[in-house]
């Protein structure tokens, strides 16, 4: 009898060790923060390989349904990848919510995790951008962008695919913050004179002043900033970032000599992630942090200043 309950236990313990297991650690590790579509060919039978699909809208999940990446997970953004807070849309969730929505998907710390974007435009480019900042700042650095998304997948005659929903094992997954990787209002406003480059992401117009986000309170941008549009750094003939020297030359001589800390906005921390994607990940610029407040939660509050260049 002693021996059955000796053996009742350690069943107990091992399958609740296998529950909270963090997952099958990685054998392959991306090579870089974009990854080709023959690589990840190459890559689908590593273990610990994590595809997340991000596409969205009306038809994003049929859209998976119907055709994905073999072993891909259906992560559609913005979902839970970001939130509202204190009335300020875009945040970052609080972190045990996004640990919880990443593990969901069936990440683990252990995990190599390949975001797949659709593949049609610079502001859905600037989704992958913004979830694979999240993982970094979150002390995940085995992640990578798929070069060309799904569509480049798909325009491939030889790339397997497949079809039917997601499903996904949870994992456990626990952030590790990285406070230099994510400014708040309070830290940009301190940084406001003091030889920090701000650079604003948006189209000119909302630069300038002349238009705005439906959530701003007022327009224009935060003084001192250079305007740094995304937009110029996807190709949208190929539906990809642009190459590497390409983006080095496009990249302002201000930002590039810059010799300090660097802080990317825009309305709501999704179009700057591709700005900051660009300067640090590609192009290796170091101190270069995301303000997901951005012109939103900076505008909100009236004691703060805003600069235009209307009229100029």
């Amino acid at each position: 009898m002693k021996t059955d309950s000796r053996r009742a236990a350690g069943l107990v313990l091992a399958l609740v060790m296998f529950a909270c297991s963090p997952g099958p650690a990685s054998a392959v590790g991306v090579p870089g923060p974009l990854v080709e579509v023959a690589w990840l060919k190459s890559a689908l039978s590593d273990p610990g390989l994590v595809i997340l699909d991000l596409r969205s809208g009306g038809s994003g999940a049929a859209d998976f349904a119907e055709a994905h990446i073999p072993r891909s997970v259906h992560a559609p953004y913005p979902g839970g990848w970001r939130s509202e807070l204190g009335g300020i849309v875009g945040m970052l969730p609080e972190l045990k919510d996004i640990a919880a929505h990443i593990g969901s998907f069936g990440v683990s710390n252990a995990s190599t995790v390949v975001i797949v974007p659709r593949g049609s435009g610079a502001t859905e480019f600037g989704a992958a951008a913004r979830v694979y900042w999240t993982l970094k700042y979150l002390g995940h650095d085995d992640v990578a962008i798929l070069d060309g998304g799904w569509n480049a997948w798909s325009a491939d005659p030889s790339s397997p695919a497949a079809s039917g929903p997601s499903a996904a094992s949870p994992a456990a997954f626990t952030a590790r913050p990285r406070p230099d990787l994510l400014v708040s209002t309070r830290q940009v406003a301190g940084a406001l004179g003091t030889g920090t480059l701000l650079v604003d992401a948006r189209p000119p117009e909302q630069f300038a002043g002349t238009a705005k986000h439906p959530k701003a309170s007022r327009p224009g941008h935060i003084p001192g900033a250079i305007n740094v549009d995304q937009a110029q750094f996807y190709a949208a003939d190929a539906n990809r970032l642009k190459p590497r020297d390409e983006l080095s030359r496009l990249l302002p001589r201000a930002v590039k000599e810059h010799d300090g800390d660097i802080i990317a906005y825009c309305n709501t921390g999704h179009w700057s992630a591709t700005d900051w994607f660009v300067m640090s990940e590609v192009l290796g610029i170091e101190n270069v942090r995301l303000y997901d407040a951005s012109m939103v939660g900076w505008s909100l509050n009236e004691y703060l200043p805003i600069a235009t260049t209307v009229g100029r």
